[in-house]
């Protein structure tokens, strides 16, 4: 009995890990992609958790919601803050700290 256990804990722990695996590359892809659009480099090309809860939304199963942060820059010598926030593998919402935008160049395109 004691066996089954320990083979449930695994094939647990592994569900886990993939869960968390998948989630982390939807926050890369989520925050390299914010970064883009806002014409910001992301530094570092990754992300860090911080923070992890169980969350069920309009009964559906439980999942797990993380929070994951990110730096980027806009000027290149100073680092910003970002958060992109996943429930399962579910993109939720990516912030960025406030930034300059990059000046208009071509005067005559506003005019």
């Amino acid at each position: 009995m004691t066996e089954v256990f320990a083979i449930a804990g695994f094939l647990a722990a592994g569900g886990f890990w993939l869960s968390a695996m998948r989630a982390r590359e939807v926050a890369i892809d989520a925050a390299r992609r914010a970064c883009e659009a806002d014409s910001v480099q992301f530094l570092d090309d990754t992300v860090a958790l911080s923070r992890l809860w169980p969350e069920r939304r309009g009964g559906s199963n439980l999942r797990f919601a993380r929070t994951y942060r990110f730096e980027f820059s806009d000027t290149g010598n100073n680092r910003l803050h970002g958060t992109v926030q996943v429930l399962g593998a579910k993109l939720q919402s990516v912030q960025l700290e406030p930034h300059r935008l990059e000046p208009v160049k071509d005067l005559s395109a506003l005019v």
